[in-house]
């Protein structure tokens, strides 16, 4: 059976479990890093030497990468489905897929680590301000691609929608104001549709820095440390 090892609050994990139950796979998830540790383990250094979340195990082979992992799922158990058939289209997913990385996420999560994983009274406005300025000088590319299609590639959902689409409801969700992305706000809502985006996406995920420790301890009862 695959496992997947990490927290499901993670923002790297997150993706390879859309991806798993996007896909309808059966998997045990073995909760590792944050309060679990099993990072430092003998056995945890096979799967991944890097000792960092997420990794997997499908059989005998082990995997690490966050959109790695989501890539070669697809790749296996969605060919021409999740991963596009079609050269160039499967090309257009990696793009925003390395896109999504190189350019979207690190504006987006430091913006939810300067708001939501700091005290109230220890945040800094003009930091956060400018976090979220560059967060949306980044989405506003991919406001400008959703132009025309529903999907990142086109009409479809695919690979490409999922890390992107982990981003989307981290900067559309945390408490500050913002200027409107009329197209990716509405491909947002398209997402919240699929049951496996409500279920593995959009989760609470605090409002201070004080829900965390409750939020590690509701990960022992989604998973088989």
């Amino acid at each position: 059976m695959l496992e997947i090892w990490g927290r499901p609050y993670s923002s790297n994990v997150i993706p390879v479990i859309w991806a798993a139950n996007e896909l309808g796979l059966e998997y045990t998830l073995q909760l590792a890093g944050g309060s679990f540790g099993k990072l430092d383990t003998p056995e945890y250094a096979v799967i991944n030497p890097n000792r960092m979340i997420p990794a997997i195990r499908d059989g005998d082979f082990a995997l690490w990468e966050s959109l790695a992992i989501v890539r070669y799922l697809c790749d296996r158990y969605s060919a021409g489905g999740l991963s596009p058939a079609d050269p160039q289209t499967r090309a257009v997913a990696d793009q925003w897929m390395e896109w999504s990385a190189s350019k979207a996420f690190m504006p987006v999560i430091h913006m939810f680590f300067a708001t939501v994983r700091t005290q109230p009274d220890d945040r800094d406005p003009v930091k956060i301000a400018g976090l979220r300025d560059e967060a949306h000088a980044a989405l506003s590319i991919l406001d400008q691609h959703l132009t025309e299609r529903d999907y990142v590639c086109g009409d479809t959902f695919t690979m490409a929608d999922i890390p992107l689409g982990c981003i989307a409801y981290r900067y559309l969700n945390v408490d500050v104001e913002r200027p409107t992305l009329p197209h990716v706000e509405a491909w947002y809502h398209r997402l919240t549709e699929r049951l496996a985006y409500r279920d593995h996406v959009m989760r609470h995920f605090g409002t201070n820095p004080d829900e965390w420790a409750a939020l590690e301890k509701a990960c022992a009862s989604e998973g088989v440390v």
